[in-house]
């Protein structure tokens, strides 16, 4: 594929991920010489017209409702146009991972640090509540923990604008697992559904899995008539009960029986605490993700769109694991196995959730319990894949580029043209290099994803 070297006046320099839509790049401000993150939709790029239609209208509330917010909690909005068949939205450059990525991987975070992103993450929806914006698709995903341990909020394209007709077009905005009863049945809601997504992320912090899962019609009746178990009793860990009462708050059935603002749902989880909620996580947790921090790049903002079964590996998931997994099923369910893997993790967010929907495909009690038990003993993580990617190479060639200059970009793009393997070229990178200089590395480009 051929890439644009610029956007307007922004200089881009490298891909940072792609969505069902378009892709972000890293780019370039000349003017404040500063990095940027572009976030790109080609016009007539998708087949169907309406969904086309969709799609323009979601950036354009993602650039007018972001762009109206001033938080340094929320990813801010630079500048929004269009260059050529492109459309763009220029926004800060962020040095850090989603949340959904330190999920993914099974990392636990202590008492402390999920009263922070918590507290932080409240403290964003407050400012955006307080200008009459709604996000409307809070999760993990879409909350992204820098290198400094601050919180992020991310992707406004579903939000909504008080007192204004700007909203995202289709019959279910936002995402079923972290959806409110009311947003889920389409009823008027207000940022009260926000608090409520919230309460999704503390539950899922403190368990390690959502509250509810399953197919949308079974999340359906769970969310609108289900009370969930406190976090505490289903975590895999020993859970600490001191979230329970304000989870059990926080996602009431009904928004006059949850917080009626982000700072007493903020206060409360101090007095759960019994302690400040802390002004960034704790340093530890931030490194905990097996990704060189020095040179990650950026989350891509707007997650793909589920698509048709392609058999490829869903994003969020490492291969060998869903391998692994497919391994276990394929003794009850055959060669089926292998579609019925990649299909469901494409709709469920942790390993627990993968495994209870897989083994409704399993006939016997024995053999479902069985392969339940497995669970526990699989690494729940989805780091790098074998193949490589556009993010990976523009990564290792900064990395390269430190070491020996300009002639880097020469010397990547020779070792991308003759393979497509990226053992074979982290070989070829560092046979090119002084001997004395590839042990140091070699260990930094294992570390990128």
């Amino acid at each position: 594929m051929i890439h644009p070297q610029t956007l307007g006046k922004f200089e881009v320099t490298g891909v940072l991920g792609k969505g069902s839509m378009g892709i972000v790049y890293r780019g370039w401000d000349p003017d404040i010489r500063r990095p940027v993150a572009l976030k790109t939709i080609r016009h007539g790029s998708d087949p169907g017209e309406a969904a086309a239609s969709q799609a323009a209208a979601r950036f354009r509330i993602e650039a007018q409702a972001a762009g109206r917010l001033l938080h340094p909690g929320i990813v801010g909005i630079h500048d929004f146009g269009t260059d050529r068949d492109v459309a763009y939205i220029a926004m800060e450059y962020v040095e850090g991972h989603s949340l959904a990525r330190y999920l993914a991987q099974g990392e636990g975070f202590s008492d402390a640090d999920i009263g922070s992103i918590l507290g932080q993450l409240l403290d964003a929806l407050s400012h955006a509540h307080d200008h009459g914006v709604w996000h409307r698709d809070i999760k993990p995903s879409n909350v992204i923990l820098t290198h400094a341990g601050r919180v992020k909020v991310a992707d406004f394209g579903v939000a909504r604008i008080e007192s204004s007709d700007l909203t995202a077009t289709g019959a279910l905005i936002g995402t079923p697992l972290y959806m409110a009863p009311e947003q889920l049945m389409g009823q008027p809601i207000d940022h009260r559904a926000d608090l409520y997504s919230a309460g999704v992320v503390l539950y899922q912090l403190v368990a390690g899995r959502v509250p509810f899962d399953g197919p949308v019609a079974t999340i359906f009746d769970q969310v609108t008539r289900v009370v969930p178990a406190p976090p505490s009793s289903v975590a895999a860990r020993p859970g600490n009960a001191c979230f329970d009462a304000v989870v059990s708050r926080a996602l009431a059935k009904r928004p006059e029986h949850r917080y009626p603002d982000a700072g007493l749902f903020q206060r409360d989880l101090a007095a759960a605490l019994g302690a400040p909620l802390a002004a960034a996580v704790s340093k530890r947790a931030v490194v905990a993700l097996s990704i060189s921090a020095d040179q990650a790049m950026t989350e891509l903002l707007h997650r793909p769109a589920t698509g048709a079964d392609t058999g490829s590996t869903p994003e969020y998931w490492h291969r060998d694991v869903l391998l692994r997994v497919e391994a276990e099923l394929a003794r009850h369910a055959g060669p089926l196995a292998a579609v019925l893997v990649r299909r469901a993790a494409r709709e469920c967010h942790d390993l627990p959730a993968l495994y209870t929907r897989l083994a409704t495909h399993i006939p016997q009690e024995a053999d479902r319990r069985a392969f339940l038990g497995h669970a526990a003993s699989v690494g729940n993580r989805y780091g790098e894949p074998a193949a490589l990617t556009e993010a990976l190479v523009a990564q290792a060639e900064a990395l390269l580029t430190a070491v020996v200059g300009p002639i880097a970009r020469v010397l990547v793009r020779r070792a991308m043209a003759s393979t497509a393997s990226r053992t074979d070229f982290y070989a070829q990178i560092l046979d090119a290099l002084p001997e004395a200089d590839r042990p140091r590395l070699a260990s930094r480009l294992h570390q990128l994803n």
